[in-house]
């Protein structure tokens, strides 16, 4: 036999001996039971998506993309209180083309009265208790439902129920909880002019008796952390150097300020002229590490002379301190979720860490996600919570961390079979 059919007959053998362990992944549930799986968390758990909670963005929620995947491992049903349409409670934005430019506009559709009715006798009792707009005590409140209409939809009782003792009613053999966010979020996109941030003690005190619950009949589960929410397009869409100027404008503004040596202006990008009661005159220029935020009045820019001419009011920006106080309270409630997590022998969710990687872009499937605003492809429309391809990496994400924890082999989703934002 000649050397080549010698080599040429070798390769084969090799190949052919590679070939059981390409296929050696078996679907297994490892040390855990996934036979009764509760989801318990805010907006992000629920598949808010666009500005609203609509249907098929709940049948792509990360604890349903995850649900499915259980199936394989001995995963039961998996319910959840889906509204009847693509609308909701009509606050869900579409994105259209204006002026040459993509644009997200209210979709303008007549909401369904049934959509605020409640399902519990018809659909429940359910499995994904992802409450849009709740904070870490709310899910310890009763009759939360009669605050909150996401949550009336499907309580029990709206009367007396609190979001962790329905969601322990199923008796849960498995749970998923990523809480918290709120409690941060809510001060940040008021420009910390509104709600304040939950402290990090009774923040803790929250949690503690949230997962003492959830692991009081012996069940096992994943706890994620908390994002870094300046990441998120909501702060970083409009650049704080947005005003762009050329050199006549520049003088001209320059001629209106010249009695205010610490704002100045020059041709091309310059800092948003702000209201600051710290300032003098109460006004200064937004620095580069400073955050506009998106629901900042466009109109009032571009022709209200807002942030030339007229300061920007407070609400609609987050200074650097501000800022500050945000990224640390993050750090300290991933700190103690973490801690406990470790504690009570949980899985533990390291999404702030996977959101930071987006931020550069991070590859799934061979296509580059980023945290842009509209086309980086993590975020919907709303510039704060997930598209169905944003939902799948969470989830993905929440099964390497059970996979590692509990000994499983859950199989993951690929991202790109999911759908990112719709353009027109």
């Amino acid at each position: 036999m000649k050397l080549r059919s010698i080599i040429y007959l070798f390769c084969f053998f090799v190949l052919l001996s590679c070939e059981p362990e390409m296929e050696s992944f078996k679907p297994s549930s490892g040390d855990a039971d996934f036979s009764t799986v509760v989801a318990v968390g805010n907006s992000l758990t629920a598949g808010f998506a666009d500005g609203e909670l609509y249907r098929s963005a709940q049948l792509n929620s990360f604890p349903n993309i995850i649900a499915q995947q259980l199936q394989y491992v001995g995963g039961g049903d998996f319910h959840q209180p889906l509204m009847k349409d693509e609308y909701g409670f009509g606050n869900r934005l579409i994105l259209e083309v204006i002026n040459g430019e993509l644009i997200p506009v209210p979709a303008y559709e007549p909401v369904n009265p049934g959509n605020y009715e409640s399902i519990y006798d018809e659909k429940g009792p359910f499995s994904n208790f992802g409450v849009p707009d709740a904070k870490a005590d709310h899910f310890l409140a009763p009759g939360y439902g009669s605050l909150n209409p996401y949550f009336e939809r499907f309580a029990k009782n709206i009367n007396t129920s609190s979001i962790l003792n329905d969601a322990m009613m199923a008796e849960p053999t498995f749970f998923l909880l990523w809480i918290g966010k709120n409690d941060v979020l809510n001060y940040a996109i008021d420009g910390g002019e509104g709600e304040t941030i939950t402290n990090i003690e009774y923040f803790s005190d929250i949690m503690n008796s949230i997962i003492g619950k959830l692991v009081s009949n012996n069940s096992l589960g994943a706890v994620a952390g908390i994002p870094d929410i300046t990441l998120f397009p909501f702060f970083t869409a409009i650049p704080s150097n947005g005003l762009l100027l050329t050199v006549n404008e520049a003088a001209y503004l320059n001629s209106e300020y010249e009695a205010l040596d610490h704002i100045e202006f020059k041709e091309g990008a310059n800092g948003f002229v702000v209201a600051d009661p710290e300032a003098p005159e109460n006004l200064r220029q937004l620095t580069e590490d400073e955050l506009l935020l998106l629901n900042t009045p466009l109109d009032s820019i571009k022709d209200g002379e807002w942030g030339s001419l007229k300061p920007i009011p407070l609400q609609y920006y987050l200074s650097e301190e501000q800022i500050g106080n945000i990224r640390e309270t993050v750090y300290e409630y991933n700190t103690f979720i973490e801690d406990i997590a470790d504690e009570k022998d949980l899985a533990f969710v390291d999404v702030y860490m996977v959101l930071k990687e987006a931020d550069a872009g991070i590859w799934f499937d061979g296509v580059n996600f980023t945290t842009q605003f509209i086309t980086g492809g993590v975020f919907s429309l709303d510039g704060i919570h997930l598209t169905t391809r944003g939902n799948a990496i969470v989830a993905n994400q929440f099964i390497d961390a059970i996979n590692k924890k509990y000994n499983s082999s859950i199989p993951k989703v690929s991202v790109t079979d999911y759908q990112g934002i719709v353009f027109p």
